[in-house]
């Protein structure tokens, strides 16, 4: 069978994409798989590269060129093609893309669209996960325990803004912390602790996005339980981000390593069993199929509170999703394995709900 991986991505975490491509051709059974490459560049062009069948020797394998015009000489790695044209038989599509035009729907409705089964959530639930702001409210109808947030749309700050800051200042307290509305690994985010930081955190948010949250900065743990299933769901103990940096962001998680985890988390049993419970709560919420990693902090008083559901979390060799499962006993070729297997089930699953309509 052909697993079709589809990576890079027009987002801000096209870097972040392409390493965790590399460490799922590491993991890949090749004894079952082959593996087709397709990139996406930052332009948003498809190439086609080679055709794997063994690990690669580095990740130069997925850095594909083509040539842009007719007069164009040197050594091209891959072929541009219609998006489209991925469709075969007897594959699956493993889209390891990040953040916008990969994380939020748009992709996975493309594949449904061509017929193509896939790894991870579908339609609606990376639509709702992607947006922060719609992932809030579908929690608090939930009842799980979020931070005191305000979203925030674009125009309505860009005619006045003095009413935003007035009802942040009205309703949370100095810190905050802005993000983009639909952004992940930290892209974007900033923590304020005045109005002039505030006006400056929302023009840096609103590169990203044209809306935006801010939610009260409190002094908390970050714990972190990786969701595995569609209707069987099952979560692992969480395990905790342990920073060196004040603030956990983008540079920190990928470009200078200052994290390290402590898994499973030094927590009380009572708070353990919370996580998970509200975890599998929340995947449930939003109708989450294939995986997720739910964040949380933890205060010094025991308090949780659900920051995020990531549905496609990286897969560097940092990252936090593969490294909890492997401390439950399922290694990372493993859970690739599962991984694929519960998107074949879901297409499956899919199909016959359109044959008896």
């Amino acid at each position: 069978m052909k697993i079709i991986l589809l990576y890079g991505g027009q987002s801000a975490e096209h870097e972040v994409s392409i390493l965790s491509a590399f460490s799922v051709l590491n993991a890949v059974y090749y004894n079952y798989y082959q593996v087709q490459l397709v990139f996406i560049t930052k332009e948003g062009e498809w190439i086609k590269g080679p055709l794997l069948t063994e690990q690669p020797a580095s990740k130069e394998v997925l850095e594909l060129t083509w040539p842009k015009d007719a007069t164009e000489e040197g050594e091209f790695t891959g072929e541009k093609i219609s998006p489209s044209l991925i469709k075969e038989d007897d594959a699956i599509v493993f889209p390891i893309l990040h953040g916008p035009n990969g994380e939020d729907g748009t992709i996975q409705g493309f594949l449904e669209t061509i017929g193509m089964p896939y790894v991870g959530a579908g339609v609606l639930t990376s639509a709702c996960a992607m947006d922060k702001i719609t992932t809030k409210y579908l929690l608090q109808v939930a009842g799980i325990p979020q931070v005191p947030f305000v979203p925030v749309l674009k125009n309505l700050w860009k005619e006045n803004p003095k009413k935003i800051f007035e009802q942040c200042e009205g309703s949370l307290l100095y810190p905050f912390f802005v993000k983009p509305a639909n952004m992940g690994s930290s892209v974007g985010i900033s923590k304020v602790e005045n109005r002039e930081e505030l006006q400056a955190a929302l023009e840096e948010a609103f590169k990203y996005d044209n809306r935006a949250v801010i939610e009260q900065g409190i002094e908390a743990r970050e714990i972190e339980v990786a969701i595995l299933g569609n209707e069987d769901v099952r979560t692992t103990l969480a395990g905790e981000i342990v920073k060196d940096v004040d603030f956990y962001d983008y540079n920190s998680k990928y470009i200078d390593n200052k994290i390290t985890m402590a898994i499973p988390a030094q927590i009380p049993d009572d708070v353990q069993a919370k996580a998970q419970e509200y975890a599998k709560l929340a995947y449930t919420m939003i109708g989450g199929s294939g995986l997720s990693r739910c964040d949380f902090f933890l205060t010094d008083k025991n308090e949780l509170f659900l920051n995020e559901l990531n549905t496609m979390p990286g897969f560097t060799q940092f990252s936090m999703y593969p490294v909890l499962w492997e401390s439950m006993g399922l290694q990372y070729s493993d859970l690739i394995e599962e991984l694929i297997q519960l998107g074949l089930n879901r297409f499956k699953q899919r199909k016959n709900f359109l044959v008896n309509m």
